[in-house]
């Protein structure tokens, strides 16, 4: 999976003679005091400005000026009218426009669809500084100051809405984003190599309508490329064949004769040279249901969902094409992956590592949380069903060299100011898949499996964590740094196949707390989730507690559970609240799960079918919960210690027939009904009135009382909850899947979570901390022996929380 044109080998533009800005300009001053008359390139984003790698405009920025471009960012713009977006004046070449690190609907709004009054990318923290769908608002304001100037859309925003997508906020089936924004090019994913293919190209003189076929990009066309050859998606729903490994050792190959035979002498034959055979998905594209279809069939949605799922391997991805009226959205192939060199040169650009000057010192948390943050890697192979990496950075991991991370460690160490010494992560969308990719070169290219560890690890996956305890041990050794923390979440699944890992993240790299996700304890969400089972838990559990009592160490896993999502019945959750408390945790900042476009679970909730498997008519249905009061059930049963959902829990229990779980005893999950609890349960809810979004009928909000429209809320940022003890968590709680800014593309956001860093494609801000509470061994459930959750006094403090790998 080579590509053609190396990242940095273009040839520089005439404009490189300006040298390197200080700071990308914002304003005509600056770009006066750097004596340019014009910008090549504006990027208009819905973040601030933070020169860092871990901000994708910062990212996309410094690429294109390495490439020689003037670039300027109009950062969070006044959308109610064109003014702002002439402010740098006319670009030479293209606008580049973002959402932002996340998606404008999840940022704005809660999985309630209820209005957020926070945003941790504005400076302050301030709610409402960009607007809703901000690439179509942001995409018509640049063609109304500019109408001839080309707009370039991207990020995460963009890339899960290239094609006709489930809309959770508006509850309908949307176009693609390419039609309704009007723009003229789509860049899905990391955007580095197609945006500076686009960049030249349009700098050499040609049109949009000469490049559309670059990878990593979509289109609006009349009719497919030509000399491209269709096939109808429902031809393909197969997933491919992977070819075994060849064994280096030939064993079992016959043995030669030990007295041995002279070699026979053969005839010479004449060489018939020939070109190489064309592969099968070599301009070759797939038709998928058009727009007009999927939105009427419920089963073609789900249908052109699993075959999109199909074409993200770069190495094998067919172009899919799907009608909408008489035009058509062209999508290419994803771009290849970033070689180590490539990451290198990105991430060595030349960031300030700050927010721009003009914020003075307001507060940026999305910027104070990852500022002694290291990203060493970007992509995941896990395929979590809820997560939306895949659809956005895809599953071959991209990693950077030893050398480039212990230099960024040094530039922290160096810059960044208060800098204590301590680095809060080393990681990415996951903290130990780094130089972790499949052996074999030919299943790589050829593999169309949504996920290389569900349901097993696949036999073809490196999961040697060598290079990841060497980055550890190397970058201890660095003078000035006192303490390496590991904040990224820990896929446990790997980690157990390398013991040697644990044992080297237990001794050094945990401040008291690590995070990891089960996600559930049941199998029926698990299998719909793509997550292993429990007993990958307990093994991981068991090393850990083994590998921190030799250390000398009180240490504790703080676990994440999803409510809601597509497959989980009343009776999983209720399980899985008798093992939550069983086991001693209680959760905190429970948020509903949050379909967001593309995800394999979004599908799921709105069509009802299992993508993971052939999609058809008959059978494949999949149990989702809907509607507000069963969703605020599930949460509820979450956090069965909150007095607060105890009715609605006593009244489930009944329904279901489990009213011996109501009492007092060791194997009840909530306590009966106390004196003067109801009487309680309404003066609460005196006074009180439903609460109005914009996304919710009033009259409906009226009739149920409850405040917001009844949803069903589930998606790809799944609801999660957060292990803590009896006393309020340490941390302050966060936002609907807790994300990471995608350093690479024009905007960031949905999907995985955590901190930003310049890989990831999640979305909010992280969950307080927790701890679980008690000692000694927990009581077991349906006389099952499984290791109980160690407690006491927690012990150091640890990292800036984030949320675990999926």
């Amino acid at each position: 999976m080579q590509p053609v044109t190396n990242l940095f080998s273009y040839p520089r533009y005439w404009a490189e003679c300006y040298g390197t800005a200080p700071f990308l300009p914002m304003s005509r001053a600056e770009m006066d005091k750097l004596g340019w008359d014009s910008c090549d390139i504006v990027l208009v984003t819905g973040d601030a400005y933070v020169d860092h790698p871990s901000f994708g405009m910062a990212v996309i920025g410094r690429m294109l000026e390495s490439q020689g471009f003037r670039v300027g960012i109009i950062a969070q713009p006044d959308w109610s009218s064109k003014d702002d977006f002439m402010r740098l004046g006319k670009p030479n070449l293209f606008y580049g426009v973002t959402a932002g690190n996340m998606d404008s609907m999840i940022n704005r709004y809660t999985a309630d669809k209820k209005l957020r009054h926070d945003d941790a990318y504005t400076p302050g923290d301030v709610g409402g500084k960009r607007p809703d769908r901000a690439t179509l608002v942001y995409t018509q304001r640049c063609k109304e100051a500019y109408k001839e100037v080309p707009v370039v859309i991207g990020g995460i925003e963009a890339s899960l809405r290239r094609i006709a997508h489930y809309d959770y906020w508006s509850e309908t089936i949307r176009r693609s984003i390419l039609i309704d924004a009007k723009a003229d090019i789509l860049i899905y994913g990391n955007a580095e190599r197609p945006l500076v293919e686009v960049a030249h190209r349009i700098a050499g003189g040609e049109t949009i309508d000469t490049m559309q076929d670059i990878r990593g990009t979509a289109v609006i066309r009349k009719e497919p490329l030509p000399g491209w050859r269709g096939v109808d998606s429902s031809k393909l729903d197969q997933i491919g064949r992977i070819d075994p490994i060849m064994n280096p050792y030939m064993e079992g190959a016959p043995c030669a004769d030990d007295e041995g035979t002279a070699p026979m002498e053969q005839e010479a034959k004449p060489i018939l040279v020939q070109p190489p055979k064309q592969k099968p998905w070599e301009k070759t594209y797939v038709k998928l249901p058009a727009f007009e279809r999927v939105k009427e069939d419920k089963v073609l949605y789900a249908h052109a969902s699993r075959i999109l799922h199909h074409e993200t391997n770069p190495g094998c991805a067919r172009a899919l094409s799907q009608a909408h009226g008489d035009r058509i959205i062209w999508v290419n192939p994803p771009a290849f992956p970033l070689e180590t060199d490539e990451m290198d040169g990105v991430f060595g650009l030349p960031y300030q590592r700050v927010p721009h000057p003009a914020y003075g010192k307001e507060k940026i948390p999305a910027y104070d949380m990852i500022k002694t943050s290291v990203n060493i890697m970007r992509g995941c192979f896990g395929g979590c069903s809820f997560c939306s990496i895949t659809e956005h950075e895809g599953r071959i991991i991209q990693s950077r060299s030893e050398e480039s991370i212990l230099k960024e460690i040094e530039e922290i160490r160096d810059k960044v100011p208060g800098f204590t010494g301590v680095i809060s992560d080393l990681g990415g969308p996951t903290a130990n898949m780094y130089r972790l990719r499949c052996k074999s070169p030919k299943a790589e290219q050829t593999c169309r499996r949504a996920s290389c560890v569900w349901p097993t690890i696949c036999p073809h996956m490196d999961t040697d964590h060598t290079p990841t305890i060497n980055l550890y041990r190397k970058a201890r050794d660095l003078k000035g740094i006192k303490k390496i923390l590991i904040a990224s979440g820990v896929r446990y699944d790997i980690a157990v196949e390398d013991p040697r890992y644990i044992k080297e993240l237990a001794k050094y790299h945990v401040g008291g707390y690590l995070k990891i996700a089960p996600e559930h304890t049941e199998e029926g969400p698990l299998s719909k989730m793509m997550k292993p089972g429990m007993g990958s838990y307990y093994s991981f559990k068991e090393l850990f507690d083994k590998y921190s009592k030799e250390a000398g160490k009180q240490q504790y896993l703080i676990p994440y559970f999803i409510s809601a999502h597509p497959g989980t019945t009343d009776e999983d959750m209720v399980n899985m609240a008798l093992w939550i408390k069983s086991n001693r945790f209680k959760l905190d900042q429970v948020q509903n799960f949050y379909p967001s476009p593309l995800a394999n679970a979004t599908t799921m909730y709105y069509t009802e079918k299992n993508p993971l498997n052939k999609v058809s008519r008959q059978g494949g249905d999949v149990f989702v919960v809907k509607g507000e009061r069963r969703r605020r059930l599930h949460k509820a049963l979450l956090r069965y210690h909150d007095p607060a959902g105890w009715p609605m829990i006593r009244e489930a229990l009944l329904e279901m027939g489990k009213g011996h779980l109501i009492g007092n005893g060791p194997d009840c999950l909530v306590p009966p009904e106390g004196r003067g609890e109801a009487k309680a349960e309404r003066s609460r809810n005196k006074g009180l009135k439903p609460a109005l979004t914009r996304h919710s009928a009033i009259t409906h909000q009226r009739s149920n009382g409850a405040g917001n429209k009844a949803t069903g809320g589930k998606g790809a940022a799944a609801s999660q909850g957060k292990a803590r003890s009896d006393t309020p968590a340490a941390s302050k709680g966060g936002k609907a899947g807790n994300g990471k800014p995608v350093g690479s593309q024009l905007t960031k956001g949905a999907g995985g979570n955590g901190k930003p860093a310049a890989q990831g494609a999640g979305q909010g801000k992280p969950a307080g901390q927790g701890k679980p509470v008690h000692k000694g061994k927990a009581p077991t459930r349906a006389g099952t022996a499984k290791p109980a959750a160690q407690g006491g006094k927690p012990a150091a403090k640890g990292g800036a929380a984030k949320r675990p790998a999926r």
